[in-house]
């Protein structure tokens, strides 16, 4: 029997390492683990999934991606150990090109931090992610870019900008040979934004810094981390903190639950379709179960907290928020 929706379970464990970077993706999301080689990664792989991965206590252990699979809130969450990053990680020195790749295909990325030496460690390995056009816990520029065949470059701003005037943005396109393109500036953007949509490659990834080691500093001092943003300590070795790292983990997926309720009957609540939030309709929950059930779509009756009145008969294009309950009505 299944505990219920709110516990996490551990449903997979591997007791051999794969070959190579490209590990299939399995579940409802992607966690990547990337980290300076000796800050616990693979500890904390371990006690979080139960996976097997060689850990001792020098550097440069784990050579390859070893995945794990743990079951959170209902939802399935693939977890990878990535080979430890060292600087120049972009510039392809240790293996770092095909790591940051795969860092490129999470949905979230833990950076797992030594938490004597945070703050050194942190700068780098931004700058390495950030040089393979990875952008952490921001979202894309809000700006309009279409390139044309002729008219010159024609600027639009629907705001005040502090850094971006019609001269800045074509000395810009220049460099990238392109001299025919409306450009419209919906927020007050940067340089930096504009080379970012221009260049058309980046990604834009939701992160958690992970502070390990905390049973070697002192209370005081884990009062002060707690303030930082983004950050959650734990010890991995001895399992510390756990409980809010999966809570803050659940919380930046931003991961919808939608339970299934077959009719006449009661709602299943053991095996929630779990689908991305980024507003789920009616529609996405058909393409997960089966592409040809919205064919044979008719209406779906809903409770939750997207509806008004439970049941309420909606459309396809209705949009569904975590732990609602559906019944597909076919033709």
């Amino acid at each position: 029997s299944w505990p219920g929706p709110s516990s996490v379970v551990i449903i997979n464990t591997y007791f051999y390492y794969v070959v190579g970077f490209d590990v299939a993706k399995t579940g409802d999301a992607r966690i990547g683990f990337v980290g300076f080689p000796s800050v616990g990664k693979s500890t904390l792989l371990s006690n979080l999934a139960g996976v097997y991965s060689e850990v001792a206590a020098y550097e440069f252990t784990t050579l390859t991606t070893v995945p794990g699979v743990i079951r959170y809130k209902g939802a399935k969450i693939q977890l990878l150990d990535l080979p430890g990053i060292i600087e120049g990680a972009k510039d392809g020195k240790g293996r770092g090109r095909q790591v940051i790749a795969v860092a490129r295909t999470c949905n979230l990325i833990l950076i797992v931090l030594d938490v004597l030496k945070p703050l050194g460690h942190k700068k780098i390995i931004e700058n390495e992610l950030e040089g393979f056009g990875i952008r952490l816990n921001s979202k894309p520029p809000n700006i309009g870019y279409k390139k044309k065949d002729k008219g010159g470059i024609n600027l639009t701003a629907t705001c005040p900008q502090s850094e971006l005037d019609a001269e800045t943005v074509k000395s810009i396109l220049a460099e990238y040979k392109i001299h025919n393109a409306d450009v419209t500036l919906r927020s007050d953007a940067t340089a930096d934004d504009l080379i970012d949509v221009v260049e058309g490659n980046r990604v834009y990834i939701p992160c958690i810094y992970v502070l390990n080691k905390i049973d070697q500093i002192s209370i005081e001092e884990l009062d002060i981390i707690y303030k930082v943003p983004h950050c959650v300590p734990i010890s991995a070795h001895h399992r510390w903190n756990f409980d809010d790292l999966l809570e803050r983990i659940w919380d930046y997926l931003r991961l919808v639950r939608i339970y299934t309720k077959p009719k006449g009957q009661l709602p299943d609540y053991t095996s929630p379709v779990v689908l991305p939030d980024s507003r789920t309709t009616v529609e996405d929950f058909c393409m997960k179960i089966h592409k040809n059930l919205i064919k044979e779509f008719k209406y779906a009756l809903v409770w939750g907290s997207s509806v008004k009145h439970n049941p309420q008969k909606v459309g396809k294009d209705h949009t569904l928020e975590d732990e609602d309950v559906i019944q597909i009505v076919k033709k």
